[in-house]
């Protein structure tokens, strides 16, 4: 019988923690959903792609802070994606999330980093866009299945965006 109540306790707390994160990730989607304005759709009339890579989309956070992962409209699940360079911008297309758009001339940088919300590794193996909504600064995370291709992302998706 104490087994049996001491179960019922552990199930009991664990569910009230799940509860309570899921109720957190409401609030701050809640919150996010007025500062933040909604991602730009991918347009129907996007010109040829000159970039394209395979990988994981990790997050999208506030720029300079790795892990204030942004949770409004889906932009907090993580899942297989695929990113595209156009001469407008950068298409992320996520498998089973609502994709997005980030237009070239609001892109700020492009570079690597060790870690962002999620996911973190000993070396530079996150491609990190950093753009502009609005008057939020952001950084979206991508971690391609081939990292060689890196340099050129960095070097093609710079924008038109001035710091």
């Amino acid at each position: 019988m104490d087994r049996l109540l001491l179960t019922l306790l552990c199930f009991a707390v664990f569910a009230l923690c799940l509860y309570g994160m899921w109720r957190g990730w409401r609030r701050k989607a809640r919150a996010q959903s007025v500062r933040i304005p909604p991602f730009p759709e991918v347009p129907a009339d996007r010109d040829e792609v000159l970039l394209e890579t395979r990988g994981l989309y990790v997050s999208t956070t506030m720029s300079g802070h790795w892990q204030d992962r942004i949770v409004t409209r889906g932009a907090g699940l993580r899942g297989p994606a695929v990113l595209r360079l156009h001469d407008g911008g950068i298409e992320v297309d996520r498998a089973g999330a609502p994709g997005f758009w980030i237009p070239r001339e609001r892109v700020v940088a492009v570079g690597t980093a060790k870690g962002m919300a999620g996911k973190v590794m000993g070396t530079e193996s996150l491609l990190v866009i950093t753009w502009r909504l609005g008057d939020v600064e952001l950084d979206t995370g991508f971690r391609g299945d081939d990292l060689s291709v890196y340099p050129q992302w960095v070097e093609k998706a710079k924008g038109g965006a001035q710091v």
